[in-house]
């Protein structure tokens, strides 16, 4: 039975890792065709970084789940583009914008989706066989 309980908070901890990349996803798409009058101050796109949470309470190292280690933002320069009639141009003419993928940024969110209702499955699969566990008591 504490194995059930084990695998509820191993999806919880992964639904919440997977919730926290949507929402980083998400900004990065908001954010993908924003301007800046120089580099500095573009945007830069952002990613989620996992690592597992170990049991340090069992010898074979069994993982208790998962979490955001952190969210790293992106090293890639922004894009300048010759816009000299943009009213957020610098004086040479240009604007900044982040150098951000949307095709690689929706096949994150696609992929952030699938795990997060992957893990909904599992806890909804634990819970049917909790409740069944529960009725062979009662029977």
């Amino acid at each position: 039975m504490s194995d059930l309980f084990k695998l509820f908070n191993t999806s919880a901890s992964a639904l919440t890792a997977q919730s926290v990349r949507l929402n980083t996803v998400a900004s990065n798409l908001a954010n993908a065709n924003t301007v800046a009058t120089n580099p500095d101050e573009a945007y830069r796109a952002k990613q989620v970084l996992f690592q597992t949470v170990m049991n340090q309470a069992d010898p074979n190292g069994a993982s208790n789940g998962v979490r955001v280690a952190g969210i790293d933002e992106s090293q890639a320069p922004p894009q300048p583009h010759y816009e000299p009639n943009h009213p957020q141009a610098n004086e040479d003419g240009y604007i900044f914008r982040p150098a951000i993928s949307v095709v690689e940024e929706m096949a994150n969110m696609m992929s952030a989706s699938r795990n997060y209702e992957a893990n909904v499955e599992v806890m909804e699969t634990s819970r049917q066989l909790l409740q069944r566990t529960l009725q062979i008591g009662q029977g």
